[in-house]
């Protein structure tokens, strides 16, 4: 099971990876290795999938893989494309015509001996795979040394009477090799265990998960493949957060025999083919391969480094080499660079101090003292005189209109300012440091705070940045070097410092109260009476949802983030900015 980190629309690059894998499988001489879903093109290739000239680089890559596949059977997801006649008769595969498939093409010595096709697109959350691919129809089987194996495709799986159940119980599968890019999000993991544990005993086979690793954009592959046995127990289990190649080892004859005899008389369900692969794979006169388990993360060390992986390849994928964050001496902007740090390396961080007059002497040792416990560089812009300027020149145009948030916002633009300029003369990327919390309730300023690249946290309410702050200063590992964030900056009351004693819950209920209500409203679509209806006071709740709903213009204009709940802003949730239904 290779479960490996391909680069959306690096085809060379993938193709590359996939032999080197194979190269390694073939040394361990296994029976079969498994690749993730559209390993070859990376996950999602969205609308490069409507490139004639893509389509056919990623059939010339499929060519290339089919080669090296010499002595063992392969199942490499990848897109293809099957011959549609004018009647709709389907099943005449080819990689030459219009219509999409998301497909696992199964490789047996240096030949394509098939192809299963997702039947399942899901279309809901970040998914939109309605919008490329069609449907497949056959549920085919496969035969390979006398082993009945079922192949099919991430969404499948979850589908209790789906392909899983017509390929053991018609075509008589003793195997399930499930081929995934699963995005992540917290407690997903445990998710899946608990369904394959399901499918391996209801069912009675051996299910094999395997799953894409590495950060696309917004989304995080979290690996964690995993292989169930028949009874529902955890038999092998990848890493997390990390391309591994998991060797799996098991003795079928532990599986039910009644299944067993490709010739058992059992009769196949509808769609469901049996094609069989010359029994030369895989030399049944080799040492037990290696059988190691991978241990499962808590919560908080899931959510860190799945957010440390999506700095890492968004960085390297989009060729940064170094990134700059506003360094304000507060907790957000802790936790974005120590994550940088362990990312990308202390080296390749630069943090900025730009103080005002309303900046806390706390804040300037605050900031300090993190760069130097980071090994980062820190420089100091302060911004008061520009700030002056700014007023001098309005002060016309203001006349004597009362100071507001306007005054507050051009502190926060000057910011971003300054942080784009150093992003532009030495191309550096821009770690927003904006949370969850605060961009569901527009707490943040366009072209201000809000000014950047890439936006580390905006799916992490604050509560959890607290969580994530104490839990990784604790934290003493040989993979991250140590990072006890001041204790100030976890104990101090957050505040933007954009005018005199500023503190957060001068405009935001308390974050516990925040963080529950927006949990509610944002990822379980809770009404407003239903949230009170929990405790919370409904004036409270009133203010936070029209907070919510006006914010939509700004989060629209924001920069993308790393996904970890349920349900984040932007793919997952796609509000109309001009809207008139009275949520309250």
């Amino acid at each position: 099971m290779a479960q490996m980190n391909p680069t959306v629309g690096d085809l060379e690059g993938n193709t590359r990876a996939i032999c080197r894998y194979l190269q390694e499988a073939r040394k361990a001489k296994v029976d079969v290795v498994a690749f993730p879903e559209l390993v070859v093109t990376g996950y999602p290739p969205e609308d490069l999938l409507l490139k004639p000239r893509f389509l056919e680089e990623a059939t010339q890559a499929i060519h290339r893989i089919v080669k090296q596949t010499k002595g063992l059977v392969a199942v490499v997801g990848c897109v293809a494309r099957e011959e549609g006649t004018p009647t709709g008769r389907r099943g005449q595969q080819c990689f030459g015509s219009r219509k999409l498939y998301n497909a696992a093409v199964i490789m047996a010595d240096r030949h394509v001996v098939g192809m299963y096709a997702k039947r399942h697109l899901p279309n809901y959350g970040v998914f939109d795979e309605q919008r490329y691919f069609s449907p497949g129809f056959d549920i085919p089987v496969f035969v390979i040394n006398g082993v009945v194996v079922g192949v099919n495709i991430c969404e499948d799986i979850w589908h209790p009477e789906g392909p899983t159940k017509v390929q053991v119980s018609g075509g008589g599968a003793e195997l399930i090799l499930n081929i995934n890019a699963s995005p992540y999000h917290v407690g997903k993991p445990r998710l899946r265990q608990e369904m394959l544990a399901r499918r391996g005993r209801d069912h009675q086979a051996l299910v094999s998960y395997t799953n894409m690793v590495g950060g696309q954009d917004e989304l995080i592959f979290d690996g964690n493949s995993l292989v169930v046995d028949q009874r529902g127990e955890i038999i092998r289990r990848g890493k997390s957060f990390e391309e591994d190649l998991l060797f799996v080892d098991w003795d079928m004859d532990t599986i039910p025999r009644r299944r067993r005899s490709p010739r058992s008389g059992r009769r196949h369900a509808p769609h469901s083919q049996r094609t069989v692969i010359s029994e030369t794979y895989g030399p049944s006169s080799r040492r037990p391969l290696p059988l190691v388990c991978s241990r499962p993360l808590e919560r908080l060390e899931e959510v860190y480094r799945a957010l440390v992986l999506g700095v890492h390849d968004y960085v390297g994928k989009n060729r940064f080499t170094k990134v700059v964050i506003g360094i304000s001496g507060g907790i957000d902007s802790a936790l974005t660079a120590v994550i940088a740090r362990d990312a990308i390396g202390a080296s390749n961080v630069v943090g900025v101090f730009m103080p005002s007059h309303f900046t806390a002497r706390e804040s300037r040792e605050d900031a300090g003292a993190l760069a130097n416990i980071l090994g980062i560089s820190l420089l100091t812009i302060p911004i008061a005189n520009l700030f002056q300027a700014y007023l001098r020149n309005l002060r016309t145009v203001f006349q004597e209109a009362p100071t507001d948030t306007t005054e507050e916002n051009i502190q926060a633009r000057i910011r971003g300012n300054l942080i784009m300029a150093l992003s532009n003369k030495f191309g550096y990327l821009v770690l927003t440091t904006g949370n969850k919390s605060e961009m569901s309730v527009g707490y943040a300023t366009l072209y201000g705070d809000m000014a950047g690249g890439f936006a580390v946290i905006k799916d992490v309410p604050k509560t959890l940045v607290f969580d994530l702050t104490r839990w990784r200063s604790r934290y003493q590992g040989p993979d991250f070097a140590s990072a006890e964030i001041p204790k100030r900056i976890q104990e101090r009351a957050p505040s933007a410092e954009l005018k005199a004693d500023q503190i957060d819950q001068d405009t935001l209920p308390p974050y516990p109260v925040l963080d529950a209500i927006l949990k509610a409203y944002v990822e379980e679509d809770r009404s407003p009476h239903e949230i009170a209806s929990q405790g919370f006071d409904q004036t409270v709740v009133n203010h936070v949802v029209t907070m919510v709903d006006r914010s939509e213009y700004k989060r629209r204009q924001a920069p993308i983030g790393i996904k970890i709940t349920s349900r984040a802003f932007g793919k997952d949730r796609r509000m109309p900015i001009t809207n008139r239904y009275p949520h309250t």
